[in-house]
């Protein structure tokens, strides 16, 4: 593709794309219109270039569009130039910029995307604008495309604060006809300041609704409860356990054998034994740690830094803060891997540090190929695909390693308060409501329970088109989810030990995780009740990467569950005296 720039027009969009932060005009420099892409308006994700329709383009000469940042390449940001003619402050009366050409292939393309009800979205300097294709009329026969775009663009000293966009001029679809396209543009001082262009892209009704302050004093209620709950079982119980625990050591012999010895005292040659598996166990465990790390750094950055102003800076961070925390994952796995004997730490390495990667990239690649049989601009380009890589293999891997070392060296010497016996207890017939897996199945509905609000915002950000942007409520609810986790799965253990079982580890694991199977099944009511999706693009989108979401979740959860638990469990078994 051969490119003409004249000299003025080519430094102003190298600058354009290089410097970030805010642009500072001067009276009748260049202004770009972007266009970025097209698609149906129920299915968000499924966008395709905005010229694979056949719109025209302004005469201006073309200008490449590379993607500034590894966040907008895998979200589908396709950045084509509109060929528009506009100036700082240079008011534009209504002009025709191109003709289309209406043969019956390029109407058939039309009235698809009106059917769909296409919309396509624009940028001019970092501000979105959305407009829709065209409309039918009420019968359905005849179908109209807009063909005048007229925009009012709001300037704040040498800088652009406010677009807006009007569609005009329908025009019916008739075979073999030529339609004009048209353009003005109407500059106008505002009083908004350029820090908050944003502002009226959120939308402060449906997220500070009274029904969300009120999930959150809810979830609230319940940590207090559970809160008090876990207290009276850990004060009142555990005082009861220790009395009798130590009646029964003033007794003699005799009177021991006799006496009827019962309760989690008992499994204590056993409590600490490796759990089964212990390799894939620690891998869980590290992933999970670091999942909470890089959770909380960006909410923390999201509150700080209004991240939504810029196009896939969310994505780009999260990537960025995963590779960081690697070491995380490293040194929580490969300590626990320690601690349980194990012998292959170089494999337990790899597995805990390919272990969310493969998960996400097999998921994206999975999606991917049905991108491309669609021609979607999600489609991720192969360059992204080989950077992506190069950060598992060059970034994330050597920082794990690190972590591993440092885990083995500094917490992996098995420093339990009790000895492990040689042969494993038999493990005694309970009620059925102690088995395991029933505590799995029941532990995840109290987790789950006091972030499904929060979820429903969540959802409605990234599938439909909202804005998410209050984060002190995420962390709120992060806060809470870590709490009630913590105290139901200490309450799930102290009643699986009490049953003389000590498979607590697991249990615990699991019981927290079993939170991510909650929420995979409320992102199917979601997408049934909530949104009209549609489509094998859209609908395979949404269940592979809500697989994905509900997957780390449960790690997360699960990783959490894990630790408290394992306090806990160190903790009761060094206050009793064991022979």
């Amino acid at each position: 593709q051969e490119e003409n720039f004249g000299a003025p027009s080519l430094a102003t969009i190298t600058e354009y794309l290089n410097k970030r932060g805010p642009t500072l005009y001067q009276d009748k420099e260049e202004v770009v219109l972007w266009m970025n892409t097209v698609g149906p308006y129920h299915n968000r994700q499924e966008t395709y270039k905005y010229f694979s329709l056949p719109f025209c383009v302004g005469s201006k000469k073309s200008i490449s569009h590379y993607h500034e940042t590894l966040g907008e390449a895998l979200q589908g940001v396709e950045l084509e130039f509109s060929g528009l003619d506009i100036k700082f402050k240079d008011d534009v009366m209504p002009a025709t910029y191109c003709e289309i050409d209406l043969d019956k292939e390029k109407r058939d393309a039309f009235v698809y995307a009106i059917k769909n009800h296409y919309w396509y979205q624009m940028y001019i300097d970092d501000l979105p604008i959305w407009g829709i294709v065209g409309e039918a009329d009420e019968n359905g026969e005849d179908y109209y495309l807009w063909t005048y775009k007229k925009l009012e663009i709001g300037f704040n000293g040498n800088r652009i604060v406010d677009v807006n966009l009007t569609s005009e001029g329908k025009v019916k679809l008739v075979p073999n006809t030529k339609i004009q396209m048209s353009y003005s543009v109407k500059w106008k001082k505002s009083d908004v300041k350029f820090e908050d262009r944003f502002d009226k892209y959120l939308d402060p009704s449906f997220f500070q609704h009274r029904i969300h302050w009120f999930s959150i004093f809810n979830s609230f209620m319940m940590v207090i409860f559970l809160v008090g709950l876990v207290s009276m079982i850990l004060m009142r119980t555990l005082r009861k356990d220790y009395a009798r625990y130590s009646k029964e050591e003033e007794m003699d012999d005799m009177d021991r054998d006799l006496g009827d010895e019962y309760g989690w005292k008992q499994v204590h040659g056993d409590v600490f034994r490796p759990s089964s598996h212990p390799l894939i166990f620690s891998s869980l465990v590290g992933s999970g740690c670091q999942i909470f790390a890089v959770s909380l750094i960006v909410i923390i950055v999201a509150m700080i830094e209004d991240l939504y102003t810029e196009r896939g800076s969310m994505l780009s961070t999260a990537i960025f803060v995963y590779a960081a925390t690697s070491p995380v994952n490293g040194y929580f796995g490969g300590s626990l891997y320690a601690r349980q004997g194990g012998r292959r730490w170089i494999k337990q390495m790899f597995i805990g540090a390919f272990l969310i990667p493969a998960m996400v990239c097999g998921t994206a690649f999975f999606i991917n190929f049905i991108a491309i049989y669609y021609h979607a601009s999600r489609a991720i380009p192969f360059g992204t695909m080989v950077a992506v890589c190069c950060i598992c293999f060059f970034v994330i891997l050597p920082l794990n390693l690190v972590g591993t070392i440092l885990g083995r060296n500094l917490s992996g010497q098995p420093n339990f308060p009790c000895r492990v016996n040689a042969v494993p207890r038999p493990i005694p017939e309970k009620k059925w409501f102690m088995e395991p897996a029933v505590i799995v199945c029941l532990g995840g509905i109290l987790p789950f329970g006091s972030i499904f609000i929060e979820m429903y915002f969540i959802f409605t950000s990234f599938w439909a088109y909202k804005i998410y942007y209050v984060y002190g409520f995420m962390m709120l609810v992060l806060v809470i989810l870590c709490i009630v986790t913590v105290c139901v799965t200490i309450v799930c253990t102290y009643f699986l030990l009490n049953a003389e079982d000590y498979r607590w580890q697991w249990t615990s694991f699991l019981s927290a995780a079993s939170t991510a199977i909650y929420v995979y099944m409320y992102s199917f009511y979601y997408y049934f009740f909530k949104t009209k999706m549609y489509g094998l693009f859209q609908t395979s989108f949404y269940f592979g990467y809500m697989a994905v979401f509900s997957t780390a979740l449960g790690i997360m959860c699960g990783a959490i569950g894990y630790m408290g638990t394992s306090a806990f469990v160190r903790k009761i078994y060094t206050n009793v005296k064991i022979d």
